[in-house]
């Protein structure tokens, strides 16, 4: 996962979104407070640039303080692609199972795709 930091390509990023509204209301609030100063500590990744599969956006892992608290390790979520999804649960560091976790999305299919990664590691999500 690549982490944008660029106001540029966090702007391009942004346009893109609001194409999609509102699937894409949870990530793009981030994305916009990310590119206006990031006043909150949060981080904006994506699978690849510019053209990009999934965005996650997340707060910067060094401001974690309880690996326990879900309610500060809120991921938002929009993606292309189901197997995208998969994918980043399943294997990569940009969401790790050390810490609790919630994810925000509002796409149809989210809460199947995660409830598959986490039966195959027979993990519990509620």
């Amino acid at each position: 996962m690549l982490i944008l930091r660029c106001p540029a390509q966090l702007r391009l990023l942004e346009e893109t979104l609001r194409k999609s509204l509102p699937s894409t209301l949870p990530v793009l609030g981030t994305v916009m407070t990310v590119a206006r100063g990031n006043p909150a500590s949060h981080e904006v990744l994506v699978d690849s640039w510019p053209h990009f599969s999934i965005v996650l956006t997340r707060l910067r892992p060094e401001e974690h303080r309880d690996p326990r608290d879900y309610y500060t390790n809120q991921l938002a979520v929009f993606y292309r692609d189901k197997g995208a999804l998969q994918a980043l649960l399943a294997g990569t560091e940009a969401v790790t199972r050390a810490r609790a976790f919630q994810i925000l999305g509002m796409q149809d299919g989210l809460d199947e795709a995660v409830q598959e990664v986490a039966s195959a590691r027979g993990l519990k999500v509620e």
